[in-house]
């Protein structure tokens, strides 16, 4: 891996999608260009590249006041964008250009002077300061994630929106108890509206269960959102007393937060990166075709996406998929192809176990490696154990279907491997695996 990346990189626009951009490598369908598969991220960047621009043409009619304070939270802003982190899950945050964001919308006073810029302002200021910190990343190389920086700006469009016509007609002008409620109340419901729409993105993007990829990320975002929104607060009720000092002094502990959150992502990206490079083995060694657990780990996670499950859940099964075969290292002679639905039940067991013994060696991946110890188990279990993990029929279905299709096979290939795999739903394969299968397919 080239550039940075979080340990969860989102799937390819399709979860097959091979050399060409297509299933497998098959070219996808093209339509006019008008048309999106992901309408409600189209329209959040609209919506917020639009509100943005109408505030600096606002702004720029009416004059900026105060314009050396906004030129300095726009700086503070520009500076926080530029060192944006990625987190788990491909989720971009910038710490201390949110909370510059969200102090400059709360801003009520400066050194005991009041401040009374109104909300259009605020959207211009804090636009201009993500742009102006976006431009060293675009010049890179490294374009932002739009429907994040979108979030970004929608967030401060709606704190603008509600708290700075309370300035005037509250008149609003120092710290108290009222204020400091209402800020917070504001922040924790923006930080929900944030959080249900970067969960319906998810769910658009992943084609998943909407509940479910909600939960994610108010799980995902409740120790950075609460840091960014605490932060925002205590800027702004410092800089009603000490001025812009306290802008400085008060974004000093989000910094300290922001690199344990950049290092947490590292080692998150490290351990994947880990995983991947050891499921490469097979393959250079002959076990199995060039690219097959890949493309098995972007069935799997296909498949799963549609049966709904969660982050965790995701990221166990890719490193599950990833090492389903490496069982394989133990053979003297691999496999046929590398194709295990072509051996006999004895010999996939005993790949699946040794699998599993080698992945338990790690000490941390106990459920991974019940996984693949299962995963050639039929629908039924094997022995007194019961139903294997809905994660292990996923992979003993996507691996059945790359072994028998392979790197390229046709459209009529596929569609009667598919075929036979629902002939053995009575007894090998899930049903419902299968059909999640099959949608995954059909929408390619």
């Amino acid at each position: 891996m080239t550039q940075r990346q979080s340990d969860e990189a989102p799937p390819p626009r399709t979860p097959l999608s091979g050399p060409e951009g297509g299933a497998l490598g098959l070219p996808r369908r093209r339509g006019p260009i008008w048309r999106t598969t992901r309408p409600i991220r189209a329209v959040l960047v609209v919506v917020a590249g639009a509100g943005a621009l109408a505030a600096v043409v606002w702004t720029a009619a009416h004059g900026a006041v105060d314009p050396y304070v906004a030129l300095t939270f726009c700086l503070v802003i520009a500076v926080g964008e530029l060192a944006r982190i990625t987190l788990p899950g491909h989720r971009e945050v910038a710490p201390i250009a949110s909370a510059g964001a969200i102090s400059y919308a709360f801003l009520v006073g400066l050194g005991n002077e009041p401040v009374e810029h109104a909300a259009p302002q605020v959207v211009a200021v804090v636009g201009l300061g993500l742009a102006l910190g976006e431009l060293p990343h675009v010049a890179v190389g490294r374009s932002p994630r739009l429907e994040d920086l979108a979030r970004r700006v929608l967030d401060v469009m709606l704190l603008a929106a509600a708290f700075r016509p309370l300035v005037t007609e509250w008149s609003l002008s120092e710290p108290s108890v009222r204020v400091t409620l209402l800020m917070t109340s504001l922040v924790m419901a923006v930080w929900l509206v944030d959080a249900a729409l970067a969960g319906m993105m998810r769910a658009e993007r992943l084609r998943t269960n909407l509940l479910v990829a909600v939960r994610d990320e108010v799980r995902a975002q409740f120790a950075t959102g609460a840091a960014i929104g605490a932060s925002g607060v205590l800027i702004a009720l410092a800089c009603t007393v000490t001025g812009l000092v306290g802008l400085l002094v008060f974004s000093a502990p989000l910094l300290v937060s922001q690199v344990a959150f950049r290092r947490h992502a590292e080692v998150r990206r490290t351990y994947l990166e880990t995983v991947r490079a050891l499921s490469r083995v097979t393959e250079v060694g002959g076990y199995v075709e060039n690219g097959h657990s890949r493309r098995v780990s972007h069935l799997a996670h296909g498949i799963a996406c549609e049966l709904g499950f969660s982050e965790d859940q995701l990221l166990e099964l890719e490193y599950a998929a990833l090492m389903h075969d490496i069982g394989q290292l133990s053979l003297r002679e691999p496999i046929a192809g590398g194709a295990t639905v072509l051996a006999s039940p004895r010999e996939q067991r005993r790949i699946a176990e040794l699998g599993s013994a080698i992945i338990r060696e790690t000490g941390v991946l106990d459920n991974v490696a019940e996984v693949v110890r299962r995963q050639c188990e039929p629908l039924a279990g094997d022995g007194d154990e019961g139903v294997p993990p809905l994660g292990s029929r996923i992979i003993k279905v996507a691996n059945a279907f790359d072994d028998l299709v392979g790197e390229n096979g046709d459209e009529e290939r596929r569609a009667a491997v598919l075929e036979r795999l629902r002939m053995d739903t009575d007894s090998e394969y899930d049903p419902k695996v299968v059909d999640a299968l099959a949608t995954v397919l059909a929408r390619v």
